[in-house]
């Protein structure tokens, strides 16, 4: 624990580390007079806190409710981790940690879900993006910490949590009582879409995320004769996470050119990433899917696709997350989480509360399956019909064009960006042949 003494030099340090660059920014020695008058009030505070507070306070609390006082004054993705926090936090970019399995953000004091991770128990029982959590076990949320919420929400694995969620169309609180579990997160899955298409869902962005995503594409290439008609980049619903895999997965279908560029006041907030030309993938047709639950590394990775004419962005208008964090350890095994920067895409974007506009607007919808008495009859339905040399050709063709898992039959998304991939394989071929 600090002493008292110490703790004020910490303190001094803190904020002026914090304020440094509005102090030495040209008026530096004009404001300073007045800096210290402010630093002085917030020593005074703490002093008055330790001498006549009804109780006494443990000094530690004190440190950690003035650092988070501070960080509240800033954006909704500057936070304050204590140790357990910071050690919880460095388990999410490893894809293995105890909870829920959803991302979260403060919006006017709100709880927001930004989106559920894929395979995960809120996934699993239906949390949606846009949902509004009001409370965490009876806790109400609102003007709660973001890192506050995620402890909350963490817990050993078979452990049941109850979150009452705000819907949009929904009249009452919706409940859900959720059954904790160790999130084992494969932010990278791949498969075959009617034959030569190839399918890739990148659920958020890891430490491993730009090399599994090489491997599945490699692999998907070498199933298929070493080639593919066309390629779905999935980043619906992906939160976001390492600014270095979401470079990673987009300079994997970029030869060269800006992928992503940031501005911040510090040096090292200056940053620019381009593409390189070793490892880039055949220039096969390629659309991204991205909704209102794509944030973050998912943005970027849309946006430098847009930008260079590389894909067709189809879907709905992403989350608008263009901010930075850099994670900053600090000296007890605590740390902090502060927004450092914008991210711009190459042609000078910026996606802050903006997000990336699709080119082709598709909304979801519920797909209807007719096997009625009312669905259409065909001469190859009636009994006795004649057999052709070409039955067992069609009946092949069938079932590749219904070869899709239930889920992806109901995805129309899915099947607008599939039927845009093939529209395009026929425009080629097409033009070939003439």
């Amino acid at each position: 624990m600090f002493q008292v003494k110490q703790f004020v030099s910490f303190g001094i340090l803190l904020l002026v580390f914090c304020s440094s660059a509005v102090f030495f920014n040209g008026d530096a020695l004009a404001n300073e007079e007045n800096d210290y008058k402010n630093l002085e009030i917030f020593t005074d505070v703490l002093s008055l806190v330790r001498a006549s507070y009804v109780e006494d306070v443990d000094l530690d609390t004190l440190i950690y409710g003035a650092v988070r006082g501070m960080l509240n004054t800033l954006d909704p993705h500057s936070s304050f981790m204590t140790p357990e926090m910071y050690e919880d936090m460095q388990a999410d970019t490893h894809g293995e940690f105890g909870g829920l399995g959803i991302e979260i953000t403060v919006k006017d004091g709100a709880l927001i879900i930004v989106s559920p991770i894929e395979d995960t128990p809120a996934h699993a029982a239906g949390i949606q993006a846009g949902d509004q959590i009001i409370m965490i076990d009876g806790k109400a949320t609102r003007d709660m910490e973001i890192m506050e919420a995620v402890r909350l929400m963490r817990g050993p694995k078979g452990e049941a949590i109850t979150i009452s969620i705000r819907r949009s169309g929904a009249a009452e609180l919706l409940d859900f009582t959720i059954i904790r579990d160790i999130i084992q997160i494969q932010s990278v899955k791949s498969d075959f879409l009617q034959g030569q298409y190839g399918y890739v869902r990148v659920s958020q962005f890891q430490d491993r995320t730009g090399g599994d995503l090489k491997e599945h594409l490699t692999a998907l290439r070498d199933d298929n004769g070493g080639q593919l008609k066309g390629m779905i980049l999935d980043l619906r619903n992906n939160p976001g996470g390492l600014l270095d895999q979401a470079v990673a997965v987009a300079d994997l279908f970029l030869t060269d050119g800006l992928i992503v560029y940031t501005e911040g006041r510090e040096s090292e907030a200056q940053m620019t990433f381009s593409a390189h030309q070793d490892g880039t993938e055949p220039e096969y047709p390629l659309v991204v899917l991205i909704n209102g639950g794509s944030a973050s590394a998912a943005e970027i990775v849309a946006g430098a696709l847009q930008d260079h004419s590389r894909a067709i962005i189809l879907g709905e208008q992403s989350f608008g997350k263009g901010s930075v964090q850099t994670i900053i350890p600090l000296d007890d095994n605590s740390g902090l989480r502060l927004t450092t920067a914008r991210y711009f895409t190459p042609s000078g974007r910026s996606i802050q509360a903006r997000g990336i506009s699709p080119d082709i607007v598709v909304t979801p919808l519920i797909m209807a399956h007719q096997e009625s008495a009312g669905a259409s009859i065909r001469e190859a339905d009636l009994e006795n019909h004649f057999q052709s040399s070409a039955d067992k050709q069609t009946e092949q063709v069938e079932k590749t064009a219904t070869g899709l898992a239930r889920e992806k039959q109901d995805d129309y998304q899915l099947l607008r960006a599939l039927d845009l991939l093939k529209g395009i394989t026929i425009l080629q071929r097409n033009k070939q042949a003439a």
